[in-house]
């Protein structure tokens, strides 16, 4: 729900973006481009343990187009410019850096993404779902996006610098503009992340969003250990279901935040018959949209849903593109991921336990997920990795003999085993007082997450409303659905872990060959 402020954005020389995000293998992929010099050359990496470059071209031609008043809504329509086969192509997530021609500096390269989806004659059996829809909520190409008062935003659009590659900073450096504070110390005022952003020139959210942060480290990762993955969109859920035919695993990363009610009844309906999720993400299916026009248009009013959302009052406010833990929408997330932001918020953000040690203590070391790693209860999950960070899912709990167990009282599954919590915060602010971070935040001015939920959830930010959900924790759970099971980290920076982390390595191997 934080955002970045704007800092002094790179003008680009070469932007583009392909006419859809999600291909079948053999198709020809087409992208709009738009240039300031008369050719750029092309590269098409699929992502994995390594980057594979699979196919390129030294010269394309292009021109400048305009870039139109709400194109951020209407688009950019630009014309086609070229066009990539993809025959025998494996699923996976492919990267395309566009290079201006006889144009040197960072202005000169941008990138844009698209997927080849799962093969039904040899899918994996693990498919791992990008958070797109999230990518299209921070992106504030054209002028605006769901943090700037947008309610609708267009998917035929490029995608901002940085939130595919950060070219100035390489695998082997120590921070690459994580949101949430890794100094031991405590980071409330986000210095180092402000000082990042201002160096590199990087635009506002690209740190919220995008591939760079947490699936490009999931999928280099996974791919190393041995783990074959198919990709996915979000959108593919609701227009592609069949990308799950193949599969026993559906994997979420990082922050996979905005999701459509076809997206949730197709993975109910896969965990039902037997299929698994395993959802390595926070902040997850917090808010729902709709997808419009085909899937090229994402609509979202959040907070002022109620207001202006044309089904609010109708015999469709169950589409209300609210938060799905809203009364007025009636499915909260809980009973898809077991989890909810409304039970978590942010963990080392602002003075959202900004002092915290960014790991998960440990309750239930025996359960399956922990096989191996040694941890024993009150251990540490991920200390030194601060792989709880930045927005984190929970649910309601009280103590039984010193184990934490559900309340129910959320929504949440009937069987959903807390495995292991850390503590959060939903962020207060009021007239007269505030703990957000104000330079990272979308609206410094107006009520705190904590405020806002508890009026949505309860009816009102009453001081016996907010005391229900001020003090919450990051959750590591599991439960099952049907034939199926899901198992939730509850934090975006999970992803993390996986570059430093061993006991990280070994607990997310073990969720993907139990539920593989």
């Amino acid at each position: 729900m934080a955002g970045i402020v704007d800092r002094n954005t790179i003008v680009l020389a070469v932007e583009g973006y392909p006419s859809r995000l999600s291909w079948a293998a053999g198709e020809q992929v087409a992208f709009h481009c738009s240039s300031r010099g008369a050719t750029f050359s092309v590269a098409v990496t699929r992502q994995g343990a390594s980057p594979d470059v699979v196919w390129s071209t030294p010269s394309v031609s292009a021109s400048l187009h305009p870039v139109a008043d709400r194109a951020y809504e209407t688009g950019a329509n630009w014309p086609e410019t070229f066009r990539v086969p993809t025959d025998g192509w494996r699923s996976g997530a492919y990267l395309v850096t566009f290079r201006a021609n006889g144009i040197s500096g960072p202005e000169a390269e941008s990138h844009a993404l698209f997927v080849i989806r799962p093969s039904a004659i040899e899918p994996a059996g693990i498919v791992l779902v990008l958070s797109t829809n999230t990518y299209n909520a921070y992106n504030k190409w054209g002028g605006a996006c769901l943090y700037t008062g947008a309610t609708a935003l267009s998917f035929q659009r490029p995608i901002e610098r940085g939130f595919l590659v950060r070219p100035s900073h390489d695998d082997g450096v120590e921070y690459d503009g994580r949101v949430a504070g890794i100094e031991p110390e405590g980071d409330p005022g986000h210095g180092r992340l402000l000082d990042y952003l201002e160096a590199n020139r990087y635009p506002m959210w690209c740190t919220s969003s995008g591939f760079h942060n947490w699936e490009r480290r999931f999928i280099r990762w996974a791919e190393s250990a041995g783990f074959e993955i198919d990709v996915a969109t979000n959108s593919d859920l609701e227009l592609h279901p069949e990308v799950l035919a193949g599969a026993r695993l559906l994997v979420s990363v990082g922050h996979d935040e905005y999701w459509s009610w076809a997206m949730r009844d197709t993975v109910d309906a896969f965990v039902e018959r037997g299929g698994n999720h395993a959802i390595f993400s926070g902040n997850t299916s917090f808010w729902q949209v709709r997808l419009e026009e085909g899937g090229e248009t994402m609509v979202c009013f959040k907070g002022r849903a109620a207001q202006l959302d044309p089904v609010a009052g109708t015999d469709q406010r169950h589409l209300l593109t609210s938060f799905w833990s809203d009364p007025a929408v009636g499915r909260p997330e809980t009973s898809t991921i077991g989890l909810t932001f409304t039970r978590g918020g942010y963990a080392r953000i602002g003075r959202g336990t900004p002092r915290s040690s960014g790991a998960f203590t440990v309750y239930r070391p025996d359960h399956w997920a922990f096989e191996g790693t040694g941890l024993c209860y009150g251990d540490a999950l991920g200390l030194g990795s601060y792989v709880v960070g930045y927005e984190v899912d929970g649910c309601a709990y009280t103590l039984h003999h010193g184990l934490p167990v559900p309340t129910h009282e959320d929504g949440a599954p009937d069987d959903l085993t807390i495995l292991a919590t850390a503590p959060a915060r939903l962020l207060s602010q009021t007239d007269t007082y505030s703990e957000i971070p104000a330079a990272l935040w979308a609206d410094p001015t107006g009520p705190g997450d904590l405020e806002s939920v508890a009026t949505v959830l309860f009816g009102s930010a009453a001081p016996e409303h907010t005391a229900k959900i001020a003090h919450n924790s990051s959750v590591v759970a599991a439960f099952t659905r049907g034939a199926g099971t899901v198992f939730n980290v509850g934090s975006t920076d999970w992803a993390y872990g996986l570059d430093r982390d061993e006991t990280v390595r070994r607990v997310t191997a073990n969720v993907l060959r139990r539920l593989s």
